[in-house]
């Protein structure tokens, strides 16, 4: 649980849900859940059971105004910053704590307390268990306060409401952790580009030397490195600025995710540029490279890529640094984009068996 505890995951969960196109969607849910919370304090004041003082109905506005503004952030076209984030779950906290004290009547606070389980879901779903822990301490103390002042006239009732409250919320956050571990890869987070959800150029060296030492099926005989670059970024970012360009490396990304094997390693190297390496039985990854220029295409933006694939025997890289191996096949298989992108691009430049200690290609051709 020390890992669950440290880590914070607002980057790798924004880069998921963005990969899978659900980022305009899961903007504007957030953004009416936040907005939804400026009708807690609105109806529990204006109530028969809400208290009629000055300072109440202030509270009251201050708590709509701060939710409508928060809302405002989940409206843009971008995500908002990690710690703007933590801004509204911390100001959420309080809002909902102060907005369910807000009545006479202790057990329409309790009902009010329920909100905090849309701060749960959110909280294990983009950041770290330690903000949960201080989210539920601001509830936790809302709640003292609710079970102190109907103890006095129903302590049974009281010890319900609280224990339906806690039962509640922790069900919610062990299910949704659940959820998030089966979604999760096996990299760590610091490992995951943040745009694409996909590795970094690091972390894809440190996964394809585990794969080299530790091959996941006894008759895998090559390594496979495809290098794809998708055909006229410049001109696409001239066209439609930073925005399209960021929706085009997104819907590569999530197409390649979706097109290579489970335990194939798929990266984001640089801002045109993916690369993925898996291990295969022969020495033909045509297969595999068609689906990726089909996926490719296939995107809403239709477009296409220059690929330059290496394919390289297995058993003599066991004795090779890895990184330098990596450097070696990465390097001619953009040497083989070149060649692809020379010849006008959409094209499939193949190395097969290549020469790595000077670095020369070995039997080659193109699709």
């Amino acid at each position: 649980m020390p890992g669950l505890w440290r880590v914070d995951q607002y980057y790798w969960f924004t880069a998921l849900l963005a990969s899978r196109g659900l980022q305009t969607a899961a903007c504007r849910l957030v953004a009416a859940c936040i907005a939804a919370f400026a009708l807690l304090p609105v109806g529990l004041v204006a109530g028969l059971f809400g208290q009629q003082s000055i300072g109440a109905r202030i509270a009251a506005a201050v708590i709509v105004v701060a939710s409508l503004a928060m809302a405002t952030l989940w409206l843009r076209d971008h995500w908002p910053s990690r710690a703007q984030s933590l801004v509204c779950v911390l100001a959420g906290s309080i809002g909902v704590g102060v907005a369910s004290l807000l009545v006479a009547n202790p057990l329409v606070g309790f009902l009010g307390t329920a909100t905090y389980v849309v701060l749960t879901v959110y909280v294990v779903c983009f950041h770290a268990a330690r903000l949960l822990a201080l989210t539920w301490t601001v509830g936790a103390a809302a709640l003292v306060v609710l079970v102190v002042e109907m103890a006095s006239t129903d302590l049974a009732v009281a010890i319900t409401c609280l224990l339906i409250a806690v039962l509640l919320n922790v069900f919610v956050a062990i299910s949704c952790r659940g959820l998030i571990k089966l979604l999760q890869p096996q990299a760590h987070h610091g490992d995951i580009e943040q745009l694409t959800g996909l590795l970094h150029r690091d972390a894809f060296y440190s996964s394809v030397a585990t794969l080299l030492a530790s091959r996941s099926r006894s008759d895998d005989k090559f390594l496979v490195v495809v290098a794809v670059n998708i055909d006229s970024f410049s001109l696409l970012l001239g066209l439609s600025g930073s925005g399209g360009g960021n929706r085009a490396r997104v819907t590569v990304g999530q197409a390649l995710r979706e097109t290579v094997r489970h335990n194939a390693i798929v990266a984001h190297v640089s801002d045109d540029d993916f690369v993925i390496a898996d291990t295969f039985t022969t020495a033909d990854a045509s297969p595999l490279v068609e689906r990726v220029r089909g996926s490719i295409a296939a995107t809403p933006q239709r477009l296409t890529a220059s690929i330059g694939v290496v394919v390289t025997p297995l058993p003599p890289l066991a004795a090779e640094p890895p990184d330098e191996v990596l450097d070696k096949l990465i390097g001619i298989a953009q040497q083989a984009i070149e060649q692809a992108r020379m010849a006008g691009g959409n094209q499939v430049r193949y190395v097969v068996r290549p020469t790595l200690e000077d670095g020369e290609d070995g039997d080659g051709r193109t699709a």
